[in-house]
């Protein structure tokens, strides 16, 4: 006989992990994935950074829903600590002061520092690059194999089922849900849930709706050794104010992004050589260093909205299928506040909503996408 679930989360990434957990406490729940273990695509590739002030007035929100259970965790739900603490410092060129200004203005607690501290507190920065910086305290690296394994052994001490090495192939309606087919399986559900990152276009095409306009976009980090004199793995996250790229130590290297968002179709993404040599070309105009040796490249997709704001909640066309999509690169850090959120959202329980996201709920429902 074909197994039936209350809830069938398709994609097993941080997002459809969290909330297939926060679902399984209270329903029959099917967590499915189409690569060999979860993680795999934009999880397994994240920055890996907590920052309060990161992202649209609705993605600061859903952090401070997720900001305590990084810090105190539940019982049980990990070995390590999720969040280990790094300042993040934003900094500006003469001619981008005006940004600087404007984002002070916007984002309350943020410390204004003069270009000769920022230089002090990280001394590879080149005085010619930084005119003046904000420092903001309180954020700092997250672990997000720990965050991931935490969520997953939650989901099958509810009772939750994960399979992996099943993508789906078809999803059609049936009386009272849904027929998920595979390869070799099918499954059936009440709700399906689709967080399934930058194929959560294409899913929600395979349900007969559409794709929200969801565009996958390509972001490429990088990896380098610097002299060991020059190195120092307490230095804040690094930030360019208007995102030319960013750096941060990482297990002794030094961590590069250019902040690329490059659109892209959903695939296994690989850095291309253009946007390698323009991190490095930033970077080394931000710096005093000339690096010319990488350690390691890599790439990943992160998936955004026209408007750029989270996609939550159920689709008016059909309520038995549930968004949890855009998260545009802060997939990690907000995992756990969009999880209980889409948890109250799908039992229709108010009570159960973060506080944070109250003010946001119409901002980031599907129906604002359709035509």
């Amino acid at each position: 006989m074909r197994a039936r679930y209350d809830f069938a989360v398709i994609g097993a990434g941080i997002a459809g992990a969290s909330v297939a957990a926060e679902l399984a406490a209270d329903a029959s729940v099917l967590l499915l994935d189409k690569e060999p273990q979860p993680g795999y695509h934009s999880t397994g590739r994240s920055a890996a950074y907590f920052s309060a002030s990161y992202g649209s007035a609705a993605v600061r929100a859903a952090t401070a829903a997720s900001e305590s259970f990084f810090r105190s965790p539940p019982a049980g739900f990990t070995e390590t600590p999720l969040l280990r603490l790094r300042d993040t410092l934003f900094v500006a060129r003469q001619d981008q002061l005006p940004q600087l200004s404007a984002f002070k203005r916007e984002i309350s607690g943020l410390k204004e520092i003069s270009g000769p501290d920022a230089i002090l507190r990280v001394p590879i920065l080149d005085a010619d690059s930084v005119a003046a910086g904000l420092l903001e305290t309180g954020g700092g690296d997250l672990d997000v194999d720990a965050t991931l394994q935490g969520f997953l052994r939650l989901l099958h001490e509810r009772g939750g089922v994960l399979h992996c090495q099943q993508e789906v192939e078809a999803l059609s309606k049936r009386s009272g849900g849904w027929l998920v087919t595979t390869a070799d399986r099918e499954f059936a559900c009440e709700t399906l849930i689709n967080a399934a990152g930058s194929w959560a276009g294409e899913l929600g095409r395979l349900a007969g709706l559409s794709d929200l306009g969801i565009t996958p976009k390509r972001r490429t980090a990088l990896l380098l050794r610097l002299p060991a004199q020059r190195f120092d793995a307490d230095w804040p996250l690094v930030v360019d104010i208007d995102e030319e790229f960013y750096f941060k130590p990482d297990a002794g290297l030094l961590l590069l992004s250019p902040a690329d968002e490059t659109p892209s179709a959903a695939c296994d993404a690989q850095p291309e050589e253009w946007d390698i040599a323009v991190a490095m070309d930033r970077f080394q105009r931000a710096s005093t260093l000339r690096i010319s040796r990488l350690e390691h490249k890599w790439a990943g997709l992160r998936s955004f909205a026209a408007d750029r704001e989270f996609v939550v909640g159920s689709d008016p066309r059909d309520k038995s299928f549930f968004w949890l999509a855009g998260q545009g690169g802060y997939g990690v850090q907000t995992a756990p506040g969009l999880a209980k959120l889409s948890a109250a959202l799908l039992f229709d329980a108010a009570d159960r909503r973060p506080v944070q996201m109250a003010p946001f709920l119409e901002l980031i429902a599907p129906e604002r996408l359709i035509q």
